[in-house]
């Protein structure tokens, strides 16, 4: 990785805003690995007068110790794998934590960092408004600056796929979930937080940096196995194989594939982030980058979900509604162009 991060920095002359550790579990990193991957980033780029720079972790990978340790590194912001605060959820995720191990990581994690954010499920199976309350209710009295919430979604050939599969647990149907989101999306307002994306609520000041790059669609390097970039026009990602990944990188081969984003392509993600945030969709924008016939495309595709009151207008940029907003994504896709 620390050869990966020189090779990529050949030619590279734009400002490192955010460093992020992500992608798994990096909290498994000793600290003073981590410390070494930050300091070749700012051996080898040119970095921003503050960066952002985040640490993905797991509730139990955190003891006091490690926070301190870390609180002592470059690390400034802690991003931490909540889930859940009730015990059979955990379970049927097949975390490896428990809800005591979780309000201990977040009892330590305050004494040490001001910028943390946890992540919270919902749409849990056999769940209901009153437990996604007592969720809400449990992470809320830490008066965190960050809280990301993610509707439950069953990824293919794991434990819960099968279970759902066999009919052992049956997930909840799209109005129970959207019950679970609107309840929370009036409880953070209502604490002062910003819902500035889909599934993101930040109080002023601390949204996701790393996070808005993405969604604002600014370029970005992917280190290590599987890792993505973006350089504005293509999209790169680096091998998924770790032995593969580390023999290339020793015999300086190719470790990567490319895309090229075609014009559709890029007008598409643009509505797909674009719906999804607080920023919206506008219509100058679409004009001046992509011309006058996909601006008239969205217009006439969106019209639709105006009426339903999914979208709304506001001077030259178009945005989700409450409503809207839970069916973002598939709005979206009806508002794509499909390449020929």
């Amino acid at each position: 990785m620390l050869k990966e991060i020189q090779i990529k920095s050949i030619g590279y002359d734009d400002l490192i805003e955010t460093i992020y550790f992500g992608g798994g579990t990096p909290s498994f990193l000793e600290t003073s690995e981590i410390n070494k991957l930050i300091k070749s980033v700012f051996k080898n780029f040119k970095i921003s007068l503050n960066p952002e720079i985040t640490l993905e972790a797991n509730p139990d990978d955190l003891n006091e110790l490690k926070l301190k340790e870390l609180s002592n590194s470059l690390v400034n912001r802690l991003s931490i794998g909540v889930q859940s605060f009730i015990d059979k959820d955990l379970k049927l995720m097949n975390r490896s934590h428990n809800s005591i191990d979780s309000k201990k990581c977040i009892d330590n994690a305050i004494k040490y960092f001001d910028n943390i954010s946890i992540d919270l499920i919902y749409g849990m199976p056999d769940s209901d408004l009153k437990s996604w309350e007592y969720n809400l209710n449990l992470a809320l009295g830490w008066d965190l600056n960050h809280i990301s919430a993610y509707a439950l979604t069953v990824e293919p050939n794991t434990a819960l796929d099968k279970y759902v599969k066999k009919g052992i647990i049956k997930p909840l149907d799209e109005d129970q979930v959207f019950e679970q989101y609107d309840f929370m999306f009036n409880k953070m307002l209502d604490k002062q937080y910003v819902n500035y994306e889909l599934s993101s609520f930040a109080k002023k000041g601390y949204f996701s940096k790393n996070n808005t790059a993405y969604w604002l669609k600014k370029k970005y390097i992917g280190i290590g196995p599987s890792a993505h970039s973006f350089d504005g026009i293509s999209r790169s990602w680096n091998v998924s194989n770790n032995n593969l990944y580390v023999k290339a990188i020793k015999n300086n081969q190719m470790f990567l594939e490319k895309e090229n984003l075609t014009e559709i392509d890029q007008y598409n993600e643009y509505i797909m982030t674009g719906l999804r945030t607080i920023w919206g969709v506008s219509l100058n924008y679409l004009k001046e980058n992509f011309g006058i016939n996909y601006e008239n495309h969205f217009k006439k595709k969106s019209e639709k979900f105006i009426i339903s009151n999914h979208l709304i207008v506001n001077e030259d940029v178009v945005k989700t509604t409450i409503q809207g907003k839970f069916l973002s994504d598939g709005i979206a896709s009806e508002l794509f162009l499909v390449n020929h």
